[in-house]
């Protein structure tokens, strides 16, 4: 898989010890040029500095991605950057929390994950679809082992919504967009070794490695995943 002149967008690429970082190594190894994207510009400018550092190529955005407006003026941005060719999207951004049984839960937590996982997805989706057309790009989203068959939404309703929520918009987009040429995807992994996790959940917890969920993203924009599309993929 190699991604030699190959631009990707990665949103959520900021912060040292988790999976956005992963994620953009492993492109940035394989060619890529990264336009990392965090709603702090001192932690996507301090990933790209340390990606050019290392011999790579990367450029620093910055943007709330739950303002409609500010997507919008980073969509431009970009394409400025790029002359109007991203060949992939990663939409890594988003949260997580255990908002407690229904009944006892707070209302607000649910209107705050609903907003950084599934509003966050749509209006980057919508921002940067155009500028996937012509180069018949592919899109990938981050979803949750929460939403596959089997998984477990008991504590977590408002997390697990807010991931069905992102899988609706990728089979939504797959099937919109076909006729153009991009595919769009999402993983669910179990939970991945990042520095939080292993900070809350303790060295000992299973979990899949940030290297495993990178290695299924760049499959799954490179070439060999040209005919996948629509699909929700497990990673543990």
């Amino acid at each position: 898989m190699e991604f030699q002149e190959r631009n990707v967008v990665i949103t959520g690429a900021g912060r040292p010890g988790q999976v956005g970082e992963a994620v953009a190594t492993a492109l940035a190894e394989r060619g890529a040029r990264l336009l990392l994207v965090d709603r702090q510009a001192a932690q996507s400018r301090a990933r790209a500095d340390a990606l050019v550092a290392s011999g790579h190529r990367a450029s620093a955005f910055a943007a709330d991605l739950a303002d409609a407006d500010a997507v919008a003026k980073l969509a431009t941005e970009v394409r400025d950057a790029t002359g109007g060719a991203v060949h992939a999207l990663i939409h890594v951004a988003g949260g997580f929390s255990m908002s407690g049984p229904v009944a006892d839960s707070d209302p607000a937590e649910w209107t705050r994950l609903i907003t950084i996982n599934g509003t966050t997805t749509y209006l980057v989706a919508r921002a940067f679809i155009p500028l996937l057309r012509p180069t018949h790009g592919a899109l990938v989203c981050f979803a949750s082992e929460a939403v596959l068959p089997g998984g477990s939404a008991a504590g977590r309703a408002a997390y697990a919504a807010s991931k069905s929520t992102v899988v609706a918009l990728v089979h939504a987009i797959a099937r919109e967009e076909r006729a153009h040429g991009v595919r769009a995807n999402a993983v669910a992994p179990t939970t991945i070794r990042t520095a939080d996790n292993v900070a809350a959940l303790g060295d000992d917890t299973p979990m899949v490695s940030r290297e495993a969920v990178a290695d299924t993203v760049c499959w799954l924009v490179s070439d060999a995943a040209r005919a996948v599309t629509g699909q929700l993929i497990a990673v543990r």
